[in-house]
This record gives C-alpha cells, sequence and structure tokens, in this order.
C-alpha cells in the first residue's frame, strides 16, 4: 500500500525533469573526488553593523517585485507547495533512518530530509512524514513511520558521499518486507546498545533513537484527512567513526563527514566550501546601547 501511494505521488509531483536522465547525467562533467573542504573569507569582510546586505545585492535586485503565493487556493495543488519548499527550503540535510518492525522479522532503510535537530538537552530530532498512521488505512502509512509506531526506535544515520547512490536507491518504493538493505548493498551493523535497528556501517555518523512522539496534521487541501505526520525522536547514543571525532566527543571533521544535503527536485549538494563568522557580542563589538543608539539615529536620519 504505502509503496502504490509512493508511485501516485511520484507520477504526480513529476520530481525527474529529464526524459532520458542517463544521457543528461553522461554529459556532465565526472564527480570530482579530489575537490576537499576549504576556507574561504565572506562575500564582505569589511562589512559593519548597520549596513545591510552586502555588495552581492544589487539595485536591480531590490528592484524586482515579490509574487504572492497562497498555498491555500482552491486553484492551487498541494503538490505544487511541495516542490516549491523542497526547492526554497535548502540545503537540508537527510535522515537516512533505519527501522525494525517489533518483531525483528522485516527491516527498512530510507532517507527523509524533512529533519534536523531542535534540541541537545535532551538530544531531539525531528523527522517530518508526508504520511498518516490513522487514515484512511494504516497500512498506506510509509514503512518508515509505520515500524517507528509499532517498536518506538530506530537510527539515524548521516549520509556521505561515499554511499549517495546507495542511499538514494532506497528511496525506492519497494513493497513492505522487500529489503532496501539488500536494495543498496549497505551493511547493516546490530550492535546497538539501546536499539534493535541496526545503524549504517558506512555512516561516519549516526544515532541511536527512541521515539518520544508521534503528531498527525490534517490537510488543508482535503478537511478530515490527516496527510503528515512529525516524529520527535530522542537521541540515546552517537556513534561516530573514530578518525572524524576530536579527542572530546565534541567535534566532526567534515572532511571525513563529507556529508551530503537535499536541494529541489532530484538534486543533492555537497559541501566542500565553507566561511566562518564569530557570533557578536553587543558590548564588545556593538558598543552596547550606546552603539544601538548610534544605529538608530541613523536609520531615522536616512
Amino acid at each position: 500500500m504505502a509503496a502504490e501511494n509512493t508511485s501516485n505521488w511520484e507520477s504526480k509531483i513529476q520530481r525527474n525533469p529529464h526524459p532520458d536522465f542517463k544521457a543528461v547525467e553522461a554529459s556532465r562533467p565526472p564527480f570530482d573526488s579530489t575537490k576537499t573542504f576549504s576556507y574561504t573569507q565572506t562575500p564582505q569582510p569589511s562589512w559593519t553593523f548597520g549596513a545591510g546586505a552586502n555588495h552581492l545585492s544589487t539595485r536591480q535586485d531590490k528592484e524586482k517585485p515579490h509574487r504572492q503565493i497562497d498555498p491555500y487556493s482552491p486553484t492551487r495543488p498541494a503538490h505544487l507547495n511541495y516542490k516549491l519548499l523542497i526547492s526554497a527550503i535548502v540545503p537540508r540535510p537527510i535522515a537516512f533512518v533505519s527501522t525494525v518492525s517489533p518483531d525483528g522479522k522485516v527491516t527498512n532503510l530510507a532517507p527523509f530530509s524533512y529533519f534536523t535537530v531542535i534540541s541537545h538537552d535532551p538530544p531531539l530530532f525531528i523527522i517530518g512524514f508526508a504520511s498518516s498512521l490513522v487514515n484512511p488505512d494504516p497500512t498506506k502509512a510509509k514503512d518508515t513511520l509505520r515500524q517507528l509506531d509499532e517498536a518506538k526506535e530506530c537510527t539515524i544515520n548521516i549520509i556521505s558521499e561515499s554511499f549517495l547512490e546507495a542511499a538514494n536507491s532506497t528511496a525506492i518504493n519497494a513493497p513492505y518486507g522487500v529489503s532496501e538493505w539488500d536494495v543498496s548493498g549497505l551493511t547493516p551493523v546490530y550492535d546497538c546498545e539501546h536499539v534493535k535497528a541496526p545503524r549504517v556501517k558506512e555512516a561516519v555518523f549516526s544515532i541511536e533513537g527512541k521515539l518520544e512522539s508521534l503528531r498527525g496534521f490534517e490537510s488543508k487541501s482535503t478537511p478530515g484527512k490527516v496527510s503528515s505526520t512529525m516524529a520527535v525522536v530522542e537521541g540515546v547514543k552517537f556513534w561516530a567513526r573514530e578518525d572524524a571525532i576530536n579527542e572530546e566527543g565534541s567535534l566532526l571533521d567534515i572532511e571525513v563527514l563529507r556529508p551530503i544535503s537535499r536541494l529541489g527536485g532530484i538534486t543533492y549538494g555537497r559541501v566542500t566550501e565553507g566561511m566562518e563568522l564569530p557570533r557578536p557580542d553587543f558590548a564588545k563589538d556593538l558598543g552596547g546601547h550606546e552603539g544601538a543608539a548610534k544605529l538608530e539615529s541613523r536609520e531615522q536620519v536616512n
């Protein structure tokens, strides 16, 4: 049921814009595996408080109009909101979620980019599902959501460049009971302390998670139908590869992690460049209330 729903959804949104993807892919430069993470300056290191956007923002940009989009317009299908939001809210981290049925007989592995960390004490994460457990048929819920609800646990793995293709393959609309582990060729490791769900051996960082809560949200385009579900998961154990973690266990080396993010459509992103900016101090950097007053008076003059 869940596989059929996924197939119908993909047909509706037409995520892949290329009739012949392999031909398009073959026309592009090969993946540059020699590219390493490096730091650059920010676009405008001389920026000062109150200066607004940096020099990359042109007058023409500021004069360009904005279009209003009503997500609840009666003539706007809900799937257009989906396509818009996944292209606008980028890059998104990906939860590569491993679950297992309560009896341990059925495993599932799938990526979800409606995902982020929301707290460190306790460590809490949210995973969003465009799926429901309550109607019209619980068996139509995404397999990961179904098993998470039944077993109350999972592992969350972070996807690296070294297994991008394998991770993407687990998004396949396979029927319940078909193992995405076999589809991907990735390695399940059953050594977690607090959960039965295996972690991905190839992942540099993994989290053992316990379900804290589930909340369904009613559709606005189809009143009475619960169309999405938010899972809050508590991290109860972390796994970090030795060559990636510092001595005190507080920092992962991004050059080892080489994380993959989700962009719009069928696009993924990699992280090869960063810029550092210290968090400003109100008294030391801005000059406290006196400095703030100077900015306010300058704004009034302008």
